[in-house]
């Protein structure tokens, strides 16, 4: 007899709450395996969606989405979600060009009730949608899913300080795996473990019979004790975190016990006021390779099933990431004052070999980049050099400590923003294309961005040797695969010419510089000799040279992989301004234009932006007379 599969019959959540447990357990089992069949092929966050199949199911079981509202903090957990609202076939498109996003996003889907790319926001989202169910009088349920490692994010801290003093109907769903996207670190994580384990409670309670084993009043101490709505277990166990916030805290529960899971939920419902459930699962689970190395397949590409093993499409060429991490391993063994700061990303940052060598220099803060650039600033006030790497779209959430903390006492942090410009597959919350603008109007920074990995390293020196703040922005994936040398350090504000032209010159930074020497080659086929500058600097820019090719080209071009409002074209547009040029010479900037860039393949992204190599060769040639 064929078995019965259930995946083929879920196209609503109404279908869900249609199954019993055995068929919840066998929806289960089927979900797990399309999500690694999808993954396998486009690549996507594989770990953390199988970790909640069961807390997802039984979520959809209990609560009336999208009456109810669902929020996944973050995104990287809403797989399921999206398979069972409606989305199963769309799901083989996951993070293709044209296809479903791999978070959650409300115009994708009603069921999706707050798009979350970045963490820690799940808590603030979802008691701003108590407050109004409140004040229309409406009566749903608003449900935060939060991973532990959000939990070390500042936000989910302020928000639970408000949530529970507010007293509203809401429920926080802790997901706690032990891990962020690496192992999680601090004291919140050791704090869950004592939650996890309850060894605060069992090591007092039984240091405390010893004490008063054969003491007469033994006891009746412990009877009196025990009556006190103070009780010696309300004062010692963890919980008291939670609650003395405001929450009733319910759990630990086995995150994979699907009977379990919808008592609990079912339960909290009944409460008044808000409740965090804490539920344990395992980040991976039902795929060996993931649950062995979760962090390794937390954001995975194209990768073999039978094997786990990654499917590289790089051609075997370094990253702008290997590089880094290796340059500045070899620097820190030469200056003792270099530290490096992350912010939960060892691995994709680069610096998982950094804290093996220099353990006692290397800083995991957790999901917390404010923090993470104040306590570089801290560092740099007593001596020390300090690093800090992020990626460029997390920077966004430390604005005010970037300027308030670094710049304003022009303290030597350096800033290294990985996956900077088009990131392609995650998409528009992690495109970072926007730190060229807000970084440019900070005084005291100076920006670099290199054209080649060999390049990066000539940067990463300049900036450690740099006593003022100073940023490096740099790609996500595979260099040029150029040679590399010894790094060089590089006189500040100085851009490189890479060839002359007459009439057109085309001002590159960054990424783009290869883009541009490519529609040089282009334009010369139609006669046009272009020139090529990598300006290496986007502040301060290399204003001589600006003003000496404002003279001599009639067409500047300016090309990055940033946002135009504010960015290096304006930069330069504001430069020659200054120096009354722009009536004799005329400067287009290309860039990315004022609306947000959808995900998928990095090329044809370009391609749709008009940044490629053939568009910019049409538009030089549709304004060149």
């Amino acid at each position: 007899m064929e078995k019965k599969l259930f995946l083929p019959t879920i196209n609503s959540p109404a279908d869900v709450k249609k199954l019993n447990i055995a068929e919840l357990k066998s929806l289960a089992l089927e979900l797990r395996q399309y999500i690694i069949e999808v993954v396998s092929k486009n690549g996507g966050h594989l770990a953390p969606s199988l970790g909640v199949v069961e807390l997802t199911l039984a979520l959809h079981k209990v609560f009336d989405v999208p009456k109810d509202k669902l929020i996944f903090d973050v995104g990287h957990q809403s797989y399921v979600h999206k398979i069972i609202t409606g989305r199963r076939e769309q799901f083989k498109t996951l993070r293709q060009y044209g296809g479903i996003s791999g978070f959650p996003k409300r115009t994708e889907s009603e069921c999706d009730a707050f798009g979350t790319g970045h963490s820690s926001t799940s808590i603030s989202a979802a008691l701003g949608m108590a407050v109004a169910r409140d004040l229309h009088g409406d009566n749903y349920n608003v449900v935060a899913v939060i991973g532990d490692g959000s939990m070390t994010g500042g936000l989910a801290f302020e928000a639970l300080n408000h949530a529970g003093n507010a007293n509203k109907n809401l429920i926080v769903v802790l997901n706690d795996n032990e891990m962020s996207i690496a192992k999680n670190v601090g004291a919140m994580s050791e704090y869950l473990s004592a939650l996890r384990t309850g060894e605060i409670y069992n090591s007092v309670k039984n240091n405390l019979a010893k004490l008063l084993e054969g003491a007469e009043f033994g006891e009746s101490v412990l009877h009196i004790v025990r009556r006190l709505k103070g009780s010696l277990k309300y004062l010692i166990v963890p919980t008291s975190v939670f609650e003395e916030l405001g929450f009733t805290y319910l759990g630990p529960v086995d995150g994979h016990d699907l009977t379990a899971l919808i008592d609990v939920f079912e339960g909290a419902k009944k409460i008044q006021g808000p409740v965090l459930i804490h539920v344990l699962t395992k980040k991976g689970k039902g795929y060996k390779p993931a649950e062995d190395n979760p962090d390794i397949f937390h954001g995975t590409g194209p990768f073999d099933i039978k094997t786990g093993n990654k499917i590289d499409k790089n051609d075997n060429k370094i990253t702008y990431t290997e590089i880094f991490g290796e340059t500045l391993i070899n620097l820190a063994k030469e200056n003792a004052n270099l530290v490096a700061i992350t912010a939960a990303m060892p691995d994709g940052t680069g610096l998982r070999k950094f804290a093996e060598i220099f353990p006692d220099r290397y800083f995991d803060v957790g999901i917390a980049e404010q923090h993470a650039v104040t306590l570089a600033a801290g560092m740099a006030t007593e001596g020390l050099k300090p690093i800090v790497v992020v990626y460029s779209s997390f920077l966004q959430r430390a604005y005010d400590n970037v300027l308030h903390d670094v710049c304003v006492q022009n303290l030597p942090v350096t800033l290294c923003l990985d996956r900077a410009g088009l990131v392609g597959d995650d998409g528009t919350t992690h495109h970072g294309v926007f730190d060229f603008a807000f970084l440019r109007s900070m005084p005291n920074m100076v920006i670099m961005s290199p054209k080649d990995e060999n390049e990066l390293q000539s940067m990463i020196l300049t900036a450690i040797k740099y006593y003022a703040p100073i940023t490096i922005r740099y790609p996500r994936g595979s260099g040029l695969g150029v040679e590399i040398s010894e790094p060089e350090e590089l006189q500040i504000g100085k851009a490189e010419v890479i060839k002359d032209g007459e009439k057109v010159c085309l001002w590159a930074i960054g990424s783009m510089v290869d883009i541009a020497l490519q529609v040089a080659d282009k334009l010369n086929e139609h006669g046009i000799n272009a020139g090529v500058v990598n300006m290496r600097f986007a502040k301060p820019l290399d204003e001589e040279l600006l003003q000496i090719h404002g003279n001599k080209y009639q067409y500047l071009i300016t090309l990055e992989e940033g946002v135009l409002k504010g960015g290096v074209g304006s930069a330069v547009l504001e430069s020659l301004n200054k120096k009354h040029l722009l009536d004799r010479c005329h400067v287009f900037n290309l860039g990315i234009p004022d609306e947000f860039v959808a995900h998928g393949d990095k090329k044809l992204l370009l391609k749709d932006l008009g940044l490629d190599s053939q568009s910019v060769v049409k538009k030089v040639l549709s304004w060149v007379k």
